[in-house]
């Protein structure tokens, strides 16, 4: 059986984490070799996984939850009128 994307999709992360088991390992790889949109995903969510394993603490700029909730509040009133 040959892999769709979005069943690669599914192992991504057993893929990373060493955990397929050899015929599903085999199989990922396979189709990692030829598809360039799931070699993208692959290295996208390694990439993830290394900015979140990093304990680096940003700190944001003086105001920025006040704006985020002011934000979101003002794009909830709005989708809440589009819908209504």
């Amino acid at each position: 059986m040959v892999l769709e994307c979005k069943h690669v999709w599914d192992h991504i992360s057993g893929y990373l984490d060493g955990t397929l088991d050899a015929e599903v390992l085999e199989k990922v790889q396979k189709h990692l070799e030829h598809c360039e949109i799931c070699s993208a995903i692959l290295d996208s969510t390694r990439n993830i996984l290394i900015l979140t394993a990093d304990e680096r603490v940003f700190e944001l700029p003086i105001g920025f939850s006040e704006r985020l909730h002011a934000r979101l509040e003002t794009e909830m009133r709005d989708s809440e009128s589009k819908s209504s």
